[in-house]
């Protein structure tokens, strides 16, 4: 078995570390943001740090980098409070993987991929049309991570766009049929399958399966 210490973590190259760090909790959600400036100017940009954080009220949270950089995801949402969460499939990994790459303010990562720029219900922010699964939110509020500088950003759910046939009758959303991906830590994407579903779990009762 390999092993890595603190030591050997420290001294690592820091690409090596990264890869091995942002890989070694597991799969993770690829999600694009959509986003639009006061001036007209949208963005699109590919996290994977996107989390539940509470159903009452509906709220989702993402991990924004330092703002050492310009983070153009991070100008718009703060300037019209507005933002969207696209789920990424197979067929769009290479365009949504595009997006991370560091245009200017006024270039669109629409405009170099062939991902579709799209407004649902007079919703300020882009969703992305090829996208299963679309969320608008709105910005709530943010926590600066004193550890490294990071934000944890949180945004309300206000709409949910999605196929009929992923919604189950007690709302649990089968996302398997959506061919959505997730992301290996920073430049991977796999395909998740479906292994089974299970009822709420009792002290003493066997697990039970509800699929």
């Amino acid at each position: 078995m390999k092993h890595f210490n603190i030591e050997d973590l420290r001294n690592m190259p820091s690409r090596y570390r990264a890869h091995l760090i942002n890989s070694c909790t597991g799969y993770k959600s690829a999600n694009l943001l959509g986003s639009k400036s006061n001036t007209g100017n949208s963005n699109l940009a590919i996290f994977n740090s996107v989390i539940h954080i509470g159903s009452t009220p509906p709220m989702l949270g993402f991990i924004l980098r330092p703002l050492t950089v310009k983070r153009n995801t991070y100008s718009n949402f703060k300037e019209t409070g507005f933002f969207t969460v696209n789920q990424v499939n197979k067929d769009i990994i290479e365009d949504a993987h595009h997006t991370s790459a560091s245009y200017e303010v006024d270039i669109s990562e629409f405009s170099k991929t062939n991902l579709t720029e799209s407004y649902l219900d007079n919703f300020l922010a882009p969703y992305v049309k090829e996208s299963a699964i679309k969320l608008g939110c709105s910005y709530v509020n943010e926590y600066e991570i004193k550890e490294n500088g990071c934000l944890l950003i949180i945004g309300a759910i206000e709409h949910i766009y999605l196929p009929d046939n992923i919604l189950n009758e007690d709302g649990w959303l089968q996302l398997d049929k959506t061919s959505g991906v997730t992301v290996n830590g920073l430049d991977a994407y796999a395909l998740p399958a479906l292994l089974g579903r299970f009822g709420y779990a009792k002290p003493n009762e066997p697990t039970k399966t509800i699929l």
